[in-house]
């Protein structure tokens, strides 16, 4: 320790007064602690000079004993009593000053006074929080970082237009090379790494922003989805029609061609769904997605899928229409969710063999189905004594199909609570102990206790997921869920059983609160977060969702991905909340159509997959996904985001750095990028020089109708 002087005494009261009032909250939380340790420093002096002839030094101070000894000496012969009584003095007017700027910064936070004001645009104006050209390479280790600081960052082409719905891993080509029986050659195939596309997939010719929700749910312009195809072959269902430059959708289906309200309707009379106790949902075979669609107003959230076959962009109009969906099919892998996941499934003649395979696709659904949930059969076989004619089917035929549908369902004991019509309802039991069947029949046989969920790239099996185990009879089995909205937030049963190894529910709880504080950091960056100008959203690392928890909206879905890298499966965790996800491996291409998200978040990812597959290849998927003027948020160790700011930069994304909320001491930083509007007349003579020569319409089309510049969406 050292003597300061008074003057420096008065110094420290002063700036720290002064840096009270003016600074922002980050500004005080990183500097206070450099102050506090001042007066640390400067306290035992100004004690010493109220009384000098008393004051006593501790033997690990660095206070020289001969020095203060003689200062006391001299000020005993000066005047002891004049010197205790203006440091006296001194010591009030200090305290009186932080006292009094206290309450008066406590004050302006209260939002009475100006100093906030004052401190935010001065923050503004020296853009003290987020760095457009932010380096990282002073402050951490270099020694995981490309040495290619200088280097010019490599420009990524565009690829050649007839790409432009490019899906890599549904390629058809490719997929005639598979075999056709039980739709493997429609399940997931994507290209070995010398037949990566290592370019920029262009948008369609005239692409415009898809229209804001709801109204997105009815129309969609036509330059975005280019195809008639489905308006002559589904003419008379009412799936879609063409009108002047849109596609639209009138609601109808295949199985409720007077609107998926009625339709919705029917079941609602059987099925809880106006009360939030049904709130996911999976709809197999799912066309353009009217029934998930038009679910939503119910408060009910479905994931739907279909193939990419004859029924050209069936899904790509779904995701356009602002509904969830991906590319999928029932064939001889198993779905990627986990066991338990929905409260509800669907099957609007979505033309599946219920009763082929020893019945494995309807133990496929049982398995991913809830206790307690609802299975709904609507088109043939149900009711086919009155439609065989106009199925075109044989009476036998039909009659068969549906025996094996009843004894399949009987086995998985599953009680059939309606048949009206051509719509038949199950329900699955809640426990084993109210499914008697199971344990009497000897020869059903049942799945090994890690098939339930190991599921990527895992052979579907024609066997039953035993229930969790209960204590009574009337316990739901796996445990009971709340109501929706409560279950967002309530403790899920999966956390709060113990089966997340290394999460209890405090550390669930803390989740949510971090996520909430991060979530509020987003919106001071991006004002249009939850405004409607991103409706389909992709958390690509979700953990818990808690970042979809945060910003849950009816103005917008997330698309919740848990990586099947990541240390700990917490999908399930994610559906018992009443959101929706799914499981992926980023180093392959997602089952999606290009341009299908308007935001992406990526927290961690790149951190987790250092070293498992190349950067540029998720990069490149994350542009092939986003839409035109879409945004992505980038959270993760201040080092890796440099290098994802330089490779993103030859792929036209504007970007911009910014510090971690808590301040920017901390490694982990946040990078925000928009991926820029072009269109490409002519890739391979147009597309050369530099990144900013390049023929492009920049900021000519604001996605979901929100107008508002590029950087607007960084401010």
């Amino acid at each position: 320790m050292y003597l300061l002087p008074r003057n420096e005494l008065w110094m420290i009261t002063a700036y720290y007064s002064t840096f009270m009032f003016c600074s922002t909250r980050q500004v005080k939380r990183t500097t206070h602690n450099l102050i506090y340790r001042l007066w640390e420093d400067a306290w035992p002096v100004l004690w010493c000079q109220v009384d000098v002839l008393s004051c006593r030094i501790s033997s690990t101070d660095k206070i020289n004993k001969e020095e203060l000894s003689s200062k006391g000496s001299m000020a005993v012969k000066g005047n002891a009593a004049e010197n205790r009584s203006r440091s006296s003095v001194s010591i009030f007017i200090i305290i009186g000053m932080c006292c009094f700027f206290y309450v008066l910064g406590a004050w302006q936070r209260s939002g009475f006074g100006k100093g906030d004001s004052i401190a935010i645009e001065i923050t503004k104006q020296t853009d003290c929080t987020i760095l457009p050209n932010l380096s990282f390479e002073t402050h951490h280790s270099r020694s995981d970082i490309d040495d290619d600081g200088g280097a010019k960052p490599k420009t990524f082409e565009p690829c050649d237009e007839h790409y432009t719905d490019y899906t890599p891993c549904q390629v058809q080509s490719r997929a005639m090379l598979f075999p056709r029986e039980n739709m493997n050659y429609r399940e997931r195939h994507c290209p070995p790494e010398e037949e990566k596309l290592y370019c920029l997939i262009p948008a369609p010719r005239g692409y415009v922003a898809p229209f804001p929700w709801p109204k997105s749910r009815d129309f969609v312009p036509y330059a975005n989805v280019p195809y008639k195809s489905l308006t002559v072959e589904k003419a008379v269902q009412n799936w879609v029609q063409f009108e002047g430059n849109v596609f639209r959708f009138p609601g109808g289906g295949t199985q409720f061609p007077q609107g998926a309200d009625t339709y919705i309707n029917q079941l609602a009379s059987v099925i809880p769904i106006n009360n939030g106790t049904v709130r996911t949902a999976l709809d197999t075979g799912c066309g353009v997605a009217s029934w998930g669609a038009y679910l939503l107003k119910k408060n009910v959230l479905a994931m739907s899928f279909a193939p990419r076959d004859s029924h050209e962009a069936q899904v790509q109009f779904a995701l356009e229409r602002g509904v969830p969906a991906i590319i999928g099919v029932l064939g001889t892998i198993k779905l990627p969710y986990p066991s338990r996941s929905f409260d509800m499934a669907h099957c609007s003649r979505c033309l599946i063999p219920w009763g082929a395979n020893e019945g494995m696709y309807m133990m496929e659904v049982d398995r991913v189905l809830r206790p307690g949930g609802y299975w709904v059969l609507s088109g043939p076989p149900i009711n086919w004594k009155n439609n065989y004619k106009a199925w075109l089917r044989t009476q036998e035929d039909l009659e068969e199909e549906q025996k094996k549908i009843e004894e399949i369902a009987e086995l998985l004991c599953w009680e059939k609570v309606s048949e009206k019509n051509e719509i038949a309802i199950w329900r699955k039991r809640t426990n084993t102990d109210s499914c008697p069947l199971r344990q009497d029949e000897p020869h059903i046989r049942t799945c090994d206790a890690s098939y339930a969920d190991d599921v990527w790239y895992k052979k579907m099996e024609a066997c039953i997921v035993p229930f969790p185990e209960v204590d009574n009879p009337e316990e739901v089995a796996g445990g009971e869920l709340k109501a929706f909205p409560d279950r967002l937030n309530a403790l899920p049963p999966t956390v709060a059983s113990g089966s997340v190894p290394g999460f209890s529910a405090e550390s669930f709880h803390e989740d949510n609160r971090l996520w909430r504080k991060h979530v509020k950091a987003y919106k001071r960056i991006n004002k249009y977060l939850d405004t409607g100008r991103y409706r389909n959203i992709m958390d690509m690392n979700a953990g818990f969702g808690s970042f979809a928890a945060a910003i849950e909206s009816p103005k917008l879905w997330v698309m919740n991905v848990v990586p099947t890298i990541a240390e700990k499966s917490t999908l399930r965790v994610i559906y018992e909340r009443g959101m929706i996800g799914i499981y992926h491996d980023w180093c392959e291409a997602f089952s999606t159509y290009p341009r299908t998200y308007d935001l992406i978040h990526a927290q961690g990812l790149f951190s987790m997959y250092m070293n498992k597959c190349k950067m540029e290849d998720i990069l490149l998927e994350m542009d092939r996904i986003l839409r035109p003027e879409g945004a992505v948020i980038f959270r993760d160790q201040g080092d890796i985001l440099v290098k994802v700011k330089r490779m993103i930069t030859g792929m036209r994304w504007k970007t911009k750095m910014s510090d971690h909320e808590d301040g920017p001491l901390l490694q982990e930083k946040i990078l925000v990028a928009v991926k820029q509007y072009w269109v490409v007349d002519n890739p391979k003579t147009q597309w050369e020089g530099e990144p900013d020569q390049s023929p492009v319409i920049e900021n000519s089309n604001p996605s979901r109708g929100v107008d508002q510049p590029i950087e607007e969406q960084m401010s």
